[in-house]
């Protein structure tokens, strides 16, 4: 009897550890105010923030079109849609963790619009107004990739497409470069990827000096039990191995939320024709911020590369 009130507890104090895992990781959570309208409050952001408060004010004067999908679970997807030419290149971004389209995209969406492309702002599931259970940090969301696709092309005749997106937004579409994408994908630009959901998480929970086998099987068991999705089930180093859209990755050598080493790995297995370029000082997701002028000439070439 002993015995099993033991195991009990053991089990009962496993499945705590779990929830606080999915809590703290898979779970959304809800942007207070106008939070997704500013630049963080936090040491990586705080030197750049005027500046990055001043491109966010300019991506909102920009007009643009609220849209919506249904991705394949049945869940309502928004996002916003700028219009510049009829006929001409679309861009799709996708954002980072419990980020925003309207922060992520302040600098590096100024790109698409100096090239005349029009651009597609996607709030991925669970965050910004999509709706969704969790967050599963590219698992679920590399397919709705596919369905933001399907639906730019049923909507604008097929045009030619980029898609690009930042830190979970970039390992996202990386994720989707496996998949059966359609021949009108021109190019992809990920910014700050991840190799796989799992690394990640384990990268994180080094930093909390937890032991990565630890963090692994707890997020594994918690997107499992509480979530109800596989967190092995796909990856940005697995994907770019099926990819045939040629791939532009950009990185920060400072980077010490997602290793710069982690876009090393993610280039070395890409089957399609991939550029990566680094950034010295650049913390995750500022390399736009640290060196302007070069991020947008690379964007530039990228672009003007593909579409020869």
């Amino acid at each position: 009897m002993l015995f099993v009130l033991i195991v009990l507890i053991l089990a009962l104090l496993v499945l705590g550890a779990m929830y606080y895992v999915y809590r703290m990781a898979f779970h959304p959570v809800p942007i207070k105010g106008d939070r997704s309208a500013k630049a963080l409050n936090n040491p990586q952001f705080r030197a750049q923030r005027e500046h990055i408060n001043q491109l966010i004010a300019d991506m909102e004067a920009r007009p643009y079109e609220l849209v919506s999908i249904v991705a394949r679970d049945g869940v309502r997807l928004t996002g916003r849609y700028y219009h510049q030419t009829d006929g001409a290149p679309l861009d799709i971004g996708f954002h980072g963790y419990r980020g925003s389209p309207v922060r992520d995209f302040s600098g590096g969406a100024r790109c698409s619009f100096e090239a005349g492309h029009n651009v597609l702002l996607v709030n991925e599931r669970s965050q910004n107004g999509s709706e969704g259970r969790c967050i599963t940090f590219g698992i679920l969301e590399h397919q709705d990739c596919l369905e933001w696709i399907t639906y730019a092309n049923e909507r604008f005749g097929n045009p030619d497409m980029i898609i690009f997106g930042v830190s979970m937004g970039a390992a996202t579409i990386l994720m989707a470069a496996g998949l059966d994408l359609p021949h009108n994908i021109r190019g992809i630009i990920a910014d700050s990827p991840y190799s796989t959901p799992l690394d990640i998480i384990c990268e994180v929970g080094k930093g909390m000096h937890i032991p990565a086998p630890v963090t692994a099987a707890l997020a594994v068991g918690a997107a499992r039990i509480f979530g109800g999705f596989n967190l092995r089930a796909a990856s940005a180093a697995e994907g770019v191995k099926r990819a045939k859209a040629p791939i532009l990755i950009i990185h920060g050598e400072n980077d010490h939320f997602v290793p710069c080493g982690m876009s090393s790995v993610i280039a070395k297995n890409c089957a399609s024709p991939v550029q990566l370029e680094t950034f010295p000082n650049a913390e995750h997701g500022l390399s736009y911020l640290t060196d302007t002028p070069r991020y947008e000439g690379l964007i530039r070439d990228f672009i003007k590369k593909i579409y020869q």
